[in-house]
C-alpha cells in the first residue's frame, strides 16, 4: 500500500478547502498532505487509520489530523458489496497552518489554538457534547468567504477550549516519520498497515527498509522506543479492538483475524496494551456506550 501525497490545494486559491463528500464508500487511499485536516462523518463507518493509530470510526465522530500524518478511512466490507446502498457522507476541511500569516498564530489571543494546531501532530479524536460545533461545521458553506473565516476561527477556538479529546498517533510514531524524512521508515509503516494480519517477521521489514536486521532491529527501537515485535502487536491489538466493539466474531475469531497464531498470545498482549482482558474491554464498552 503506497503512501501518496495528495494536492488539497483550492482550486479557487481560498484559505480555506472546504468539501462535503458523499460516496458509496470513501477513497481507499493511504495518504498525507501539507494542510491539515478537520473531519465530521457524517453518516459511515468502518476503520480509521491515522499513524500507528487503527480504531473503529462512526456516525458524528470528529478528528482533527496534522500535516503530513499520513491516516485512511476504510469503509466495512458491506459498504463495497455489489449491490450496496451504503453511503459514506463527511465534510472535511482542509487548511495551512499559518493560513492567517505566521505572525497571527503568535498573538496572545491565539494561544489556545495555536497549541491545539500542535497537538494535532498526533491526530485528535473530540468527544462529549459536540453538538454546537457540528451545528457551525454543517453550516459554514452556506457563508460567504470573510464569513466562512470568521465561523472556521469559532471552531477552532471552540476545539481549542474543549476538554473530551484524546490523541491517537503515538509519539513513536511522529518522531521517527520526521526524523527518516519519509524515508525508510515510511515503507516499513506501509509494509506493516498492509500486512499486520499476516505472520510477517523482522526479516521481512528489514528487507523492506534495505537494512540488516541486527541494523534495523537497533534503529528501530531507538526511534520508537519501542522493539518492532511490541509495535506489531500494539497495531494488532489497536485492530482487535476496532472488531470487539463491533461484536460481529468472538475472541477467537478475532484473534487470528487480528494476526495472531494462537489466543493464549493474544488474551496476553492484549492485557499488556490495553490493561484489560478481551472480554473485560468489551464489557467496559458497552457500559461507557449505554
Amino acid at each position: 500500500m503506497k503512501l501518496h501525497l495528495l494536492d488539497r490545494s483550492s482550486l479557487s486559491n481560498d484559505s480555506l478547502l472546504i468539501g462535503e463528500k458523499s460516496y458509496p464508500y470513501f477513497l481507499k487511499v493511504w495518504h498525507y498532505h501539507p494542510e491539515l485536516e478537520l473531519v465530521v462523518i457524517l453518516e459511515s463507518n468502518g476503520t480509521r487509520f491515522i499513524g500507528d493509530n487503527i480504531e473503529q470510526f462512526s456516525k458524528g465522530d470528529i478528528i482533527l489530523i496534522g500535516k503530513n500524518l499520513p491516516h485512511m478511512w476504510l469503509n466495512d466490507k458491506e459498504y463495497f458489496e455489489k449491490d450496496s446502498k451504503l453511503k459514506a457522507k463527511a465534510i472535511s476541511i482542509h487548511f495551512k497552518e499559518h493560513f492567517a500569516g505566521e505572525a497571527f498564530l503568535n498573538m496572545p489571543e491565539m494561544k489556545s489554538i495555536k497549541e491545539l494546531i500542535d497537538r494535532a501532530k498526533h491526530g485528535i479524536k473530540f468527544s462529549g457534547d459536540l453538538k454546537l460545533v457540528t451545528k457551525w461545521i454543517k453550516g459554514i458553506n452556506k457563508l460567504d468567504s470573510f464569513g466562512k473565516t470568521i465561523r472556521f476561527f469559532k471552531i477552532l477556538h471552540h476545539l481549542s477550549q474543549h476538554k473530551d479529546y484524546r490523541l491517537l498517533s503515538s509519539s513513536g510514531f511522529i518522531n521517527s516519520f520526521e526524523i527518516t524524512g519519509k524515508k525508510n521508515l515510511e515503507k516499513v509503516y506501509e509494509y506493516i498497515i498492509k500486512n499486520f494480519k499476516e505472520d510477517i517477521t523482522l526479516n521481512d521489514v528489514a528487507g523492506v527498509a534495505c537494512m540488516n536486521p541486527s541494523a534495523f532491529s537497533r534503529f528501530f527501537k531507538r526511534v520508537n522506543r519501542k522493539t518492532f515485535s511490541e509495535y506489531l502487536n500494539e497495531v494488532r491489538i489497536g485492530y482487535s479492538c476496532k472488531l470487539l466493539i463491533e461484536n460481529k466474531s468472538n475472541v477467537s475469531e478475532i484473534c487470528f483475524e487480528s494476526g495472531f497464531n494462537n489466543i493464549s498470545n493474544f488474551n496476553r498482549q492484549f492485557k499488556k496494551t490495553m490493561k484489560y482482558s478481551p472480554t473485560e474491554y468489551v464489557k467496559l464498552h458497552v457500559k461507557n456506550s449505554i
